[in-house]
């Protein structure tokens, strides 16, 4: 996805929960303030997912060595055969 459109759909999401808000309660601050929050609720999802998607990639490639600090690899069920 480019970024102007991931720009343009993250806009109209924000501005669609004001316009719900505001339509609902008649209230600017309320608007505000749930939008804000929206806000900051989108960021945080995606910071878990991005973790997530590291996690994931560092199971798949091998489980560096910072894979054991979250448990291995084995928890999404990946199963790991060695050769000899």
């Amino acid at each position: 996805m480019r970024f102007i459109t991931f720009c343009r759909l993250l806009g109209l999401a924000l501005c669609g929960n004001a316009v719900i808000v505001y339509a609902g309660s008649n209230s600017i601050p309320l608007a505000v303030v749930t939008t804000l929050a929206c806000s900051l609720l989108l960021q945080v999802f995606y910071f878990a997912s991005v973790l997530f998607l590291i996690w994931r990639s560092s199971c798949s490639s091998g489980g560096g060595p910072g894979a054991e600090q979250f448990g291995g690899c084995s928890q999404i069920g990946t199963s790991r055969r060695t050769t000899r």
